[in-house]
């Protein structure tokens, strides 16, 4: 990537790349270009313009009024609930790209400026990775019509997913055009997200006006930028991109070993350091206990009280209303030991709680 733009957090890091992304067409001296795109089932940002851009229903509800009619919305990659049985990864890949490409012909190509992505979801689905192939078909769709192809890895970027970019696991012959970075930029030592460009976008500016349109009170802020600079360091000095692999790895094998037969477990899903358990009423048919079941917060509540802090994914897992999972994401430093007692203790606190008659009735 060739600049960067360094902000506060995620949501603004999330409404300076849809400014980029209308910017960089108006360099292009083509303004008719004011429409986005993004997938169901995803989450960018709590702004306005992020929660626009955004499909996530439980946060949008009570501002759909504000939101502009220029945001749209496609499938996402969901294969555990949307592919379909008899499907192979190349043909739902290929319904997928099919699907993209109708939204940009209703739409008109020519009016489409960018389409938006998690790399691999965050909470509002649970760590859920594309198929192969996928992001490479999406992006071809994107550049066969001139629009940006943005990829959101505030949450499972910088390493945490096993190698720097969770994009550098899907195959893409060159970087997203926009990249959102979050995070594990910053360690939780300080306030920091950013916006990195490609080559693409910021010839586009170079030749044009040689300047964004765009600023925050706290942009560049330095006490951040430091912040991450060390924290930086110390990923590559320990060598703990490659441990979020391995201990990936570790971990996968623990989850599955420990839950994957879980009568109520139905899909364990993710990469690296970030995994997610989803939880279903009928393991063969994936039914979902109903949206008024609440057994989340107690197994929360459970793990807390035994030593254990698991991230309580936003109930609506499937298409924001049903469904249910616990969302994972340990630090890149843990041990083995640590993730034998994050994994027997998650088991203890599902089986405590399903156990609880009262708690599913």
């Amino acid at each position: 990537m060739a600049r960067v733009i360094f902000v506060s957090g995620g949501s603004e890091a999330v409404e300076t790349a849809i400014k980029l992304a209308r910017q960089y067409h108006l360099e292009n001296k083509q303004p008719e270009r004011v429409n986005f795109i993004a997938r169901q089932q995803s989450y960018h940002g709590n702004t306005l313009g992020a929660l626009g851009l955004c499909s996530h229903k439980p946060r949008r509800i009570p501002y759909l009024p504000y939101f502009p009619s220029h945001f749209h919305h496609v499938s996402p990659c969901f294969a555990y609930h949307y592919k379909l049985a008899d499907e192979s990864d190349e043909a739902y890949v290929k319904r997928l790209a099919d699907e993209l490409e109708a939204k940009f012909q209703a739409l008109g190509p020519h009016t489409v400026a960018a389409f938006f992505a998690e790399t691999i979801v965050g909470a509002t689905s649970g760590c859920t990775p594309a198929v192969p192939g996928y992001f490479k078909a999406m992006r071809e769709v994107c550049d066969r019509h001139g629009v940006l192809f943005v990829l959101d890895e505030i949450m499972c970027g910088i390493g945490r997913t096993g190698k720097m970019h969770a994009w550098q696991w899907e195959d893409l012959s060159s970087p997203p055009d926009i990249q959102i970075v979050g995070k594990g930029l910053g360690g939780g030592y300080a306030a920091l997200a950013a916006v990195l460009m490609s080559d693409k976008v910021v010839n586009a500016f170079l030749a044009g006006s040689g300047a964004f349109i765009n600023g925050f009170t706290y942009q560049s802020h330095a006490v951040g930028c430091r912040a991450a600079l060390e924290v930086l360091k110390v990923i590559k000095e320990d060598g703990l991109i490659e441990q979020c692999y391995q201990r990936g790895l570790f971990l996968e094998k623990l989850l599955k070993k420990q839950l994957g037969d879980h009568a109520h477990v139905g899909d364990i899903r993710g990469r690296g350091l970030f995994w997610s358990v989803e939880f279903v009423k009928d393991k063969k048919t994936k039914e979902t206990y109903p949206p008024t079941c609440s057994f989340i917060e107690p197994i929360i509540k459970e793990c807390i009280e035994r030593g254990l802090i698991v991230y309580a994914g936003t109930k609506g897992t499937v298409d924001g209303i049903h469904g249910d999972h616990i969302l994972m994401a340990p630090p890149y430093t843990i041990t083995e030991e640590e993730l034998i007692f994050l994994v027997d203790t998650l088991k203890i606190s599902i089986d405590v709680v399903f156990k609880s008659m009262h708690v599913l009735n």
